[in-house]
């Protein structure tokens, strides 16, 4: 097993994670803020979507899934939806609201299978290939993607940790 098959291995964890979340979500567990916080579970699954596709996009060069898949468009959110959510402000956290579960789940689907594309065209060394030097280190490709991933199974987890509070609201 070399690197790039760690990574695609990888990339199936989230995924999966996402899937198991499917019997639990509905308009109401979407959006309730459980313990008051502003990220709602829809905001966890947007932002998730969000930060693999525009970090992969930046990564690759291609256009995000977010347009090209029309997810923009399908959720309404305007110009706070094009955003990641890094940085939201309490206000903008919960203008993140979403009664389509399946489009969330089919979001973040997409964006992981643009890194599963992109993975394919990557060889392994140019996983070493730095590609941000504003880091100490520098962070390379590789170091780059399994961030990316890192992120996505962390908001996942979050997801799944507030489907399984015994009150949402």
């Amino acid at each position: 097993m070399d690197a790039l098959d760690i990574l695609r291995d990888l990339v199936s964890r989230p995924r999966d994670a996402a899937e198991r979340l499917r019997p639990d979500l509905n308009s109401v567990t979407l959006n309730a803020r459980p313990g008051g916080h502003d990220n709602s579970v829809a905001w966890l699954l947007w932002h998730t979507g969000r930060e693999i596709d525009v970090q992969l996009s930046a990564l690759s060069g291609d256009e995000e899934v977010w347009t090209t898949r029309g997810f923009a468009d399908r959720f309404d959110l305007g110009e706070i939806g094009d955003s990641v959510g890094y940085g939201h402000s309490s206000a903008e956290a919960r203008r993140i609201l979403v009664e389509d579960a399946e489009g969330l789940l089919e979001y973040v689907d997409a964006a992981l299978a643009a890194i599963d594309s992109y993975l394919e065209m990557v060889t392994t060394p140019d996983l070493e290939d730095v590609i941000d030097e504003q880091w100490d280190p520098p962070v390379t490709r590789g170091a780059r993607l399994v961030s990316i991933v890192d992120d996505a199974i962390q908001h996942i987890a979050q997801a799944a940790y507030a489907l399984g509070m015994p009150e949402r609201g």
